[in-house]
């Protein structure tokens, strides 16, 4: 039960994350945004919005990559915290 958990947790973080990034092409919600907030727009593409204008935008790309692995060892280091391996 704990390992399925786990799995869902992994795929809730892997979906958010692809949101965040500029390959999200699901139309999945109204223009509104997602529960009507704004900022969630249906198309995804945050880390982009958030970094337009700025002299980071020519690296959205890499900051999200590299953002995307620290989020997934973060979650990987809690999960062997919470699961020690068998003796």
């Amino acid at each position: 039960m704990k390992r399925v958990i786990w799995l869902i947790i992994a795929g809730a973080v892997t979906a958010a994350l692809f949101y965040v990034s500029r390959f999200w092409d699901f139309r999945l919600w109204s223009r509104d945004g997602l529960f009507g907030i704004e900022a969630l727009r249906p198309q995804g593409g945050l880390v982009g919005q958030w970094v337009r204008g700025t002299d980071l935008a020519p690296f959205e790309l890499l900051i999200w990559a590299v953002s995307a692995f620290l989020v997934l060892t973060a979650l990987q280091k809690l999960y062997d915290l919470l699961n020690p391996p068998p003796e």
